[in-house]
């Protein structure tokens, strides 16, 4: 059987290996005289963390895959729908609002925004992974919205509870600390597995308004969402939020670019 992995926006994800094998068995006499099996010992507290972390990775396995979703949940080219960029030629403008997602109904998140490629399609979130089970006092991170091109790569929003990172409340990204040190935390939304420090190729900070965004860029070769990642985060409210950018390695010949200027593009 193929390795397989899951994965849980709260936790570090699990990367689990199975093999088949053959497997003999014995047939043993079995006595009429069965004692009642002594009861279990209670299992330590870290095992029941590690069973919670499987369960929940593997309901949630699905945020970052590389697994495309089924052809009917992609929705028509973002370029049919949304307006152009007034200041980005080629590109068509998304700012989300209260009817996008339930983060945004609930007041847990503030308005983004970004530029895309109008050849772009908008993916259905699953309402497990969206968040909508949990406004507006969620636990664990979800995803506000996925836009993906098979020839260029894929984005999403991802947002976090400021608590899940500090517990200062309306804390700025300062406060949480340096880029290095977010990154660590959120490393996971980004690869959608694990993040070594070494794959950290270029960190920066920027200030927007009232609003400071660390930004990213990325060298992954074992992660599942591609090999090369983007990133930018800021925190606002009691939410962080996270753009994530990622190609393959053919889809990066052609789209860094692109994604970059979506990237650089993100608003809260």
């Amino acid at each position: 059987m193929a390795s397989s992995s899951v994965f849980s926006p709260l936790l570090p994800p699990l990367r689990l290996s199975t093999s088949c094998g053959t497997r003999s068995t014995a047939v043993h006499a079995v006595s009429t005289d069965i004692a009642a099996p002594a009861t279990p010992p209670a299992a330590p507290l870290a095992a029941v963390s590690h069973r919670r972390e499987l369960v929940v990775g593997t309901a949630l396995g699905a945020l970052l895959s590389k697994t495309p979703l089924p052809a009917g949940a992609r929705e028509v080219e973002a370029g049919k729908y949304l307006p152009p960029a007034p200041a980005s030629p080629g590109f068509v403008f998304f700012k989300a609002t209260t009817k996008d997602t339930p983060a945004l109904r609930a007041g847990n998140v503030e308005p983004y925004e970004f530029i895309l490629p109008p050849t772009w399609k908008q993916l259905r979130v699953a309402n497990i992974l969206s968040g909508n089970y949990c406004q507006p006092k969620c636990a664990e991170p979800w995803v506000e919205v996925k836009f993906e091109d098979d020839k260029q790569g894929k984005v999403q929003v991802v947002a976090s509870p400021l608590i899940r990172l500090t517990n200062r409340p309306n804390a700025t990204i300062e406060d949480i600390g340096s880029p290095e040190k977010l990154i660590a935390s959120l490393g996971p939304f980004v690869t959608g597995n694990t993040l070594e420090p070494e794959e950290i190729i270029e960190t920066s900070v920027e200030k927007i308004g009232d609003l400071t965004y660390y930004s990213y860029v990325l060298e992954t070769p074992l992660a599942l969402t591609g090999s090369h990642n983007l990133a930018k985060a800021t925190a606002k409210g009691n939410t962080v939020v996270l753009f994530v950018a990622s190609a393959s390695d053919k889809q990066w010949q052609s789209s860094q670019k692109v994604l970059k200027a979506m990237v650089d593009s993100f608003q809260v």
